[in-house]
Order: C-alpha cells, then sequence, then structure tokens
C-alpha cells in the first residue's frame, strides 16, 4: 500500500512479471500525475497487476465479454471506504499489456503508465464512447503522460 499525502494506492501485484516495472512506483506517479491535471481525481485507489486469465475473468463478470482486455476500471460510485475518499479499482493484464507495447515500439513501463493514467481518467468519469470524448480524454492522458517523459501514445499510433 501506498500512503502519501496526495494518494492512497492499494497496489497489489499476482504474477510475476510486473516487476520489472515497479507497480508501486509506477502508481504513485501517475496518480500523484493525474491529481495535478484533474482536480476530480480523489485520494485512493486500488490497483490490481495481474495475467490475461484473471482479467479475463473479470471482463466475463463485469462487462459480458470472455475475453482478456488491457485495462479495467471500476468506479467506486457510492461505496466509500471509512476515512477515505475512494475513487474506485484499476485492472491491468501482462501479457496482453506486454504484446501492445511490443506491437507499439515503447517499453512495458510507459505502457504501463498509459494504461494506469486511462484507467484513473475512467474512474473519474472520463470516457470514449463518443468522437469528441474520445478526444478530451485522449487529450488529458497525452498531457498527463507529458509531465512524467512517457511518449504521447497518440501521436506513435498516428505515425503508424
Amino acid at each position: 500500500m501506498i500512503a502519501t499525502d496526495e494518494t492512497v494506492c492499494d497496489v497489489r501485484v499476482d504474477c510475476d512479471g510486473w516487476a520489472e516495472i515497479e507497480p508501486e512506483a509506477l502508481c504513485e506517479l501517475c496518480f500523484r500525475a493525474v491529481r495535478r491535471r484533474c482536480a476530480d481525481a480523489k485520494n485512493a485507489v486500488s490497483v490490481l497487476f495481474t495475467d490475461n486469465a484473471a482479467i479475463a475473468a473479470l471482463n466475463a463478470e463485469f462487462r459480458g465479454m470472455d475475453r482478456p482486455t488491457n485495462v479495467l476500471s471500476f468506479p467506486a460510485g457510492d461505496a466509500p471506504l471509512p476515512g477515505l475518499d475512494y475513487l474506485g479499482d484499476i485492472a491491468l493484464a501482462l501479457e496482453i499489456s506486454r504484446l501492445e507495447a511490443t506491437d507499439r515500439g515503447v517499453s512495458l513501463r510507459d505502457h504501463a503508465a498509459h494504461l494506469l493514467v486511462h484507467g484513473m481518467l475512467h474512474l473519474i468519469g472520463y470516457d470514449h464512447e463518443e468522437e469528441a470524448d474520445a478526444a478530451a480524454m485522449e487529450a488529458q492522458e497525452s498531457a498527463v503522460l507529458a509531465t512524467l517523459g512517457v511518449p504521447d501514445p497518440y501521436a506513435v499510433a498516428d505515425e503508424e
């Protein structure tokens, strides 16, 4: 668990491949960056760094999609934790994230940072269902990632 003056982040890693990116430190950096940029970001989140099988099970149970995905976000809504301003849960899948990072020519750490920022923005209400909403969310992601020295994931995608 990470507890700072800005964020309480419960980090759980349940597969070995994530160790190389130092998940707790990366979570702290990403969540501080989102909090600096977005006033809606609350203080507490929970993050699970897992594998494709576990995330496929979550995706099937909560979204009705029986397949893995790179990141899932579960807003807390009206489920507060005592003494915390709880934002929600995020889960990342290793194998699909590693494959995407390789395909995009970026490090797993940078791609995981992108997914964490993306997940946190979902928790505070951003979505990408409509084109205008997607553009706003992508602009926020790019701006936050720039403060972390992470290349713009959408500029890379645009160059392909």
